[in-house]
């Protein structure tokens, strides 16, 4: 236990003094989960709304296969993103793959179930009558929207922060599309995947703390505004 406690006090340090190669792997986390974030929840939030307020046909079954999509393996994306990204693939002339807005699209398809599932469920769990007492005030169908919106926003807050956290701690996408490359791609995941694989505790718990920081905050977020 002395390997670890050794990487325990060495990855303080590097923390501490700002090395640089551990905080470009934090910095390139932060920003393709923001980009994915920003995407999954400007597709996600609507169509989520549209699953849980409205019935068609066809609603069971829509809602199977997002239910099924909530399991998804991030490796299996990763290959999908991967073959449509590559030389070969539909979208290769946009050179995208082993950049970080080439896994931003890959773990949008990872986050975006997620928040539809959980903002169908919020949508879904509210009163009925909720909105024949909107129509009856007179209210647009935009403010109709936002006011049911208003009153799910917790269950949707949650579906925000399950979803930030699973792009945020894949592995999957993030080494197959994004190549793993140092000072460019490299994420605090493939990082401790990589580190770990050479012996190099330290950088793996740095990171892992700065991941664990990360949830830390984005839970504590979700219960201020829930106490709020």
């Amino acid at each position: 236990m002395d390997f670890l406690l050794g990487g325990f006090v060495t990855a303080i340090q590097l923390l501490l003094t700002g090395d640089s190669e551990t905080y470009s792997a934090v910095f390139a986390t932060v920003r393709v989960s923001g980009y994915s974030m920003a995407a999954s929840l400007a597709l996600g939030v609507p169509g989520g709304f549209f699953l849980g307020h409205f019935d068609f046909r066809g609603k069971r079954q829509v809602r199977l296969v997002v239910d099924t999509l909530l399991a998804l393996p991030t490796v299996l994306i990763g290959l999908l993103v991967y073959a449509f990204l590559s030389q070969r693939g539909p979208l290769g002339e946009w050179g995208l793959l082993f950049t970080l807005p080439g896994i931003a699209i890959g773990q949008t398809f990872l986050a975006l179930p997620v928040v539809v599932a959980l903002t169908a469920t919020a949508v879904e769990a509210m009163d009925r009558h909720l909105r024949t007492t909107l129509i009856t005030l007179g209210v647009s169908r935009t403010q109709l929207l936002l006011s049911i919106l208003w009153e799910g926003r917790l269950g949707i807050l949650a579906a925000a922060a399950t979803a930030y956290g699973r792009v945020t701690t894949e592995v999957g996408v993030s080494m197959m599309v994004g190549g793993n490359i140092k000072w460019l791609t490299r994420t605090m995941t493939t990082a401790i995947a990589l580190e770990t694989n050479k012996g190099q505790f330290a950088m793996g718990v740095a990171l892992g703390l700065v991941l664990m920081a990360i949830a830390f905050v984005v839970n504590f977020s979700v219960f201020f505004l829930r106490r709020r």
